[in-house]
């Protein structure tokens, strides 16, 4: 259990949250939520006591274990895959050590003998003989094989190391977990896994992440860091996210019917305050209309871009030809005997090795040459690109957003590229910083500025969420969803996938796989084969 009391943080002179007050129990998961900058990785840092509040305490009784996935994946490459995972109990991985080191001595004494007794109860109390088979455990639920045990972790591979992390976190069965985006990295099986081992789990779990279907399949409550406090909602993500939209509204009609009545009431006035007869009258409704309030909207940290695609044309009968196509990365098959064509209606996910998909892409984006096969677009056909890597699009761009933007705008003019930055919440004098110093949510913001105005009737989109935040997704998921024309794209989002998508194509060394129907379908029809 963690209990926060009257809990406030500053950073310089801004205050991220004050007065905070919580209980998180054991046996609920609580999704952490909230703007970028709002102050989610700060509370998780204050829970963990790698920061101290401004003011207020967080109380953990001293006998609960906190467990915490961290995000640095080159921290343990010195150690070996199973020290890692035993690491995220640091005191049975100190006992263990120190017990080995006793037996290891040449020179074995009677205090040694003691001390290693004492060593071994403490080593069975905290289960240590199961300890290794649980971690193989593990590694297993998370698709990877127990041989990795005894490999150091600068010989795995990133998509690897990711797992090997989140097995740390959840190792030893501690009281307490918290998780700083547990999905990042993890293929389709390992995120069903996680979602089944946390809805058993009888501790308490907190999640901070962006993949919203993950946080309504886990989270029995909301932690919502906005308006500079921390409040909490019963409920999972979609039911907080309806609720909150809800009592938006309500606030928004409240306010407007106050606004009719101030304009009534001053219009009564005006029209009658120099009326001997009805002077009383307008000084009564003058007194109502000084008592009266309009309750604005609390100054949210959430913001919302616009992001939709128009068609500057239809497409014709002819959109996309893919035959035998096949691709290499320094003598490793990525994929071959890749052939499929694009109709009219179709918005197809691709699946497979990253790798494999950012191949993919690249080749269709006319950035590399495949090893073997052909693709052609039909002539009607536009495209636009989101590469997964847009590095090349900003570094060394001296050039502001708003001339990034005008060699792809129709209307050059300053006064619309700077409403239509204004839409994608590029405001003020925001819009004249050169576009090489942005932050990787901007960036993204700024690719679909220009492929929003490109205007093309075929989008492709290669990881497109990675750096964005949960409004900026939602966003997105209702741009792609609205779109009439074609979409090739890979994500790891599971909503925007299962919403978007109508056909899933996998690649691998070994051949593809096309399937028709949503995301959850393929799961279904798929399981054991992702």
């Amino acid at each position: 259990m963690i209990t926060v009391n009257n809990l406030s943080f500053h950073f310089g002179t801004q205050t991220l949250f004050k007065d905070v007050n919580l209980k998180f129990s054991p046996g609920e998961c609580y999704g952490v939520i909230g703007a970028n900058g709002a102050g989610k990785s700060t509370f998780i840092r204050l829970l963990c006591r790698e920061l101290e509040p401004s003011s207020g305490e967080i109380l953990i009784p001293e006998r609960e274990r906190l467990s915490v996935l961290r995000q640095d994946h080159f921290a343990f490459d010195s150690e070996t895959v199973l020290d890692t995972i035993l690491g995220g109990n640091e005191r049975l991985l100190a006992v263990q050590r120190e017990k080995d080191a006793l037996y290891a001595k040449e020179d074995f004494t009677d205090e040694d003998g003691i001390r290693a007794s004492e060593l071994e109860g403490e080593f069975a109390e905290m289960g240590g003989w199961e300890a290794e088979s649980e971690a193989a455990r593990l590694l297993d639920g998370l698709g990877l094989s127990e041989e990795l045990l005894s490999r150091t972790m600068s010989e795995l591979r990133e998509s690897e190391k990711v797992k090997v992390l989140l097995a740390r976190a959840l190792f030893g069965q501690p009281e307490i977990i918290l998780l700083d985006e547990p999905t990042n990295g993890l293929d389709a099986e390992a995120v069903l896994w996680l979602e089944d081992f946390l809805a058993d789990y009888f501790g308490t779990v907190l999640v901070v992440s962006h993949d919203r279907h993950f946080l309504n399949d886990v989270c029995t409550a909301i932690v919502d860091i906005d308006y500079g406090k921390i409040n909490m909602y019963i409920g999972n993500y979609e039911f907080w996210y309806e609720s909150s939209r809800m009592v938006q509204s309500m606030i928004r009609q409240q306010n407007k019917r106050a606004e009719e009545k101030i304009r009534e009431l001053e219009e009564f006035i005006r029209r009658f305050s120099a009326n001997k007869s009805k002077s009383r009258q307008a000084t009564s409704r003058r007194k109502l209309l000084d008592r009266m309030t309009i309750e604005e909207l609390p100054a949210s940290s959430r913001r919302y871009p616009f992001i939709g695609f128009d068609r500057d044309r239809e497409a014709g009968k002819d959109i996309l030809t893919v035959k035998d196509l096949a691709a290499s990365v320094s003598g490793e098959v990525l994929f071959r005997d890749l052939s499929f064509l694009v109709g009219r209606e179709d918005k197809i996910a691709f699946l497979g090795n990253e790798l494999a998909v950012t191949a993919l892409f690249r080749i269709l984006a006319g950035e590399a040459e495949p090893d073997s096969g052909s693709y052609k677009f039909g002539v009607s056909i536009t495209t636009s690109y989101f590469p997964h890597d847009n590095t090349p699009y900003f570094e060394g761009h001296k050039e502001n957003l708003v001339d990034f933007l005008r060699p792809v705008s129709r209307d050059q003019s300053e006064t619309y590229l700077r409403g239509f930055l204004g839409r994608m919440l590029f405001s003020g004098d925001s819009v004249y910083k050169s576009v090489e110093v942005l932050s990787g949510g901007e960036k993204a913001r700024c690719m679909f500025a220009r492929m929003m105005l490109f205007g093309s009737n075929l989008l492709m989109l290669d990881q497109p969420t990675d750096h964005l935040d949960l409004e900026s997704i939602s966003a997105l998921n209702h741009g792609l969803s609205d779109f009439g024309g074609n979409i090739l794209f890979a994500t790891h989002d599971f909503e925007l996938m299962n919403t978007v998508a109508n056909r899933i194509i996998t690649l691998s060394p070994d051949g593809c796989r096309d399937f028709r129907g949503t995301y959850e379908e393929y799961l279904a029809q798929n399981k054991g084969r992702i």
